[in-house]
C-alpha cells in the first residue's frame, strides 16, 4: 500500500518539481533550520517568478523532525514519499543525517541547511548528499590566518569546548593553519563542556601563564560560548577573543555586557554591511517577506546551493540525483553570490571561502575585513578531530 501511495504521490506532481523539507519546525533545531528554510522558500518563490526549472513550477512539500533523530528518518520518508526531487535536511549533521540516509537510499539529492561537519556529505550521509555551507575547519584556519596576519598575533591560547564535533573541527583548522605560520605559538590550552556553569579553574590557569597570550581561541557556540565569554571579561582579561560562526548574531549579547574584540570568521553579514551589495538587498528581501531580518549568517548558504543545484539540473536536463550530481561535482570555483564554489566526488563541502571578519564593539558586529586562505584546507584536515 506504501508504495501504490508513493508511486500515485509522484504521479500527481509529474508536472512540477517538489522540494521536501525535512526539516525542524518544533523542538530546540527550529531555532537553527528556521531561518535557512525560510531563506530555501524564498529562493522558491524567486526561481517560480522567474518561470520555474525545467520549465515546471516548483512546490514544497515538508516535514517536521521534531528535533529527533528517529522522527528526522521520518520526516525524509514522509517528503520522500510525497515525491520530493530534492530533500532538505536540518542544519546539524546528527539530527540531518536520518533523513539524507533516507534521500540517498531512494537516489535522491539531499543538502543541510547549513551543516559545517564535514561527514554531511559522502563520507557520512551518502553519494548523493551535501552540505550548504563551509566546513568548521575553514573558519578556524580562516580566523588564525588573519589573525596572525591583521593582529599581529604571536601567542594563543586555545579554549575547547569539548560537547561537539564542530568545535573540535574548528579548532582542527586553527591548528593546521597555525602550523603553516613562523613565529607563532600556542602558549596554553584547556578544555570546558558547553554546559558547564564555570570555567573559574580555567581563566585560573590563564592568569598563571608564565607568558600570558595575546589571543584566546574560543572553539564553542551559544550559550555555553556566551558564558565563557562573559567570565573571562568579567575576570579582567580583554584580550582578543578568536571564535567560530557558531557565535554570530546579537541574540545573545546582552549576557556579556561590554563586549569588545571578539572576532569572528563569517559566510556573509546579516546586519546591512556586507560589501556585496547583492548581498545586502537578499537580506533586505528576506526582511520584507518574513518581517524580520535573519539572526545569523546560517540563513544565507542554502540560496547559493540551491541556484547551483538549480543550474546542474537544467544542464542534466532532469532532477535525477544520477544525473545531476556529477555536474555539481565538476564545478570549480563556480560563481555564486556568496563567492566561489566547489564540489568533488569526495567533498561536498567547502574547504574554502570567501570569509568575512566581523568585530565586536559594544556588543554590536562590524564587518572589518574580508580573507581567503592561502590554500584550501587538505581533506586529511577536514576530517581530524582536534
Amino acid at each position: 500500500m506504501g508504495t501504490l501511495l508513493s508511486g500515485s504521490l509522484q504521479a500527481a506532481h509529474a508536472d512540477e518539481v517538489v522540494v521536501g523539507f525535512a526539516t525542524a519546525q518544533s523542538g530546540f533545531m527550529a531555532g537553527y533550520d528556521g531561518d535557512a528554510a525560510n531563506m530555501a522558500k524564498l529562493w522558491i518563490d524567486d526561481r517560480n517568478a522567474a518561470g520555474g526549472l525545467l520549465g515546471q513550477q516548483i512546490i514544497v512539500t515538508s516535514a517536521d523532525t521534531k528535533s529527533d533523530r528517529i522522527e528526522g528518518a521520518r520526516a525524509g520518508q514522509t517528503v520522500v514519499d510525497a515525491g520530493a526531487d530534492i530533500v532538505i535536511v536540518t542544519c546539524d549533521y546528527d539530527f540531518g543525517a536520518p533523513a539524507a540516509g533516507v534521500a540517498q537510499r531512494a537516489n535522491k539529492v539531499s543538502v543541510f541547511l547549513c551543516a559545517e561537519d564535514p561527514k554531511a556529505g559522502v563520507q557520512g550521509a551518502g553519494a548523493f548528499a551535501f552540505t550548504s555551507s563551509t566546513a568548521a575547519p575553514v573558519q578556524g584556519a580562516g580566523i588564525a590566518e588573519w589573525a596572525a596576519k591583521k593582529l599581529g598575533m604571536k601567542r594563543p591560547y586555545i579554549l575547547l569546548d569539548t560537547a561537539s564535533e564542530y568545535n573540535k573541527s574548528l579548532c582542527s583548522g586553527f591548528r593546521w593553519a597555525l602550523s603553516q605560520l613562523d613565529g607563532v605559538e600556542i602558549v596554553g590550552e584547556d578544555t570546558f563542556v558547553n554546559d558547564d556553569a564555570s570555567i573559574q579553574s580555567q581563566i585560573t590557569r590563564i592568569n598563571g601563564l608564565a607568558e600570558q597570550p595575546d589571543a584566546i581561541v574560543l572553539c564553542s557556540y551559544i550559550p555555553g560560548g556566551a558564558s565563557a565569554l562573559r567570565q573571562i571579561r568579567a575576570a579582567g582579561i580583554a584580550t582578543p577573543i578568536l571564535a567560530g560562526s557558531s557565535m554570530d548574531g546579537t541574540y545573545w549579547t546582552d549576557s556579556v555586557p561590554g563586549l569588545s574584540d571578539l572576532f569572528l570568521p563569517v559566510q556573509a553579514s546579516v546586519r546591512g554591511d556586507d560589501p556585496r551589495p547583492e548581498v545586502n538587498t537578499m537580506i533586505a528581501r528576506y526582511e520584507e517577506k518574513y518581517k524580520a531580518k535573519p539572526f545569523t549568517v546560517y540563513a544565507l548558504p542554502i540560496y547559493a546551493f540551491l541556484d547551483l543545484w538549480a543550474k546542474a539540473v537544467e544542464k542534466a536536463g532532469t532532477t535525477d540525483a544520477e544525473a545531476v550530481v556529477p555536474i555539481l561535482e565538476s564545478y570549480k570555483d563556480e560563481p555564486s553570490f556568496l563567492g566561489p564554489r566547489s564540489f568533488s566526488s569526495d567533498l561536498h563541502i567547502q574547504q574554502n571561502a570567501d570569509l568575512l571578519i566581523l568585530r565586536y564593539i559594544d556588543r554590536t558586529p562590524k564587518v572589518v575585513d574580508t580573507y581567503r586562505l592561502s590554500q584550501p584546507v587538505p581533506v586529511d584536515v577536514l576530517f581530524k578531530k582536534n
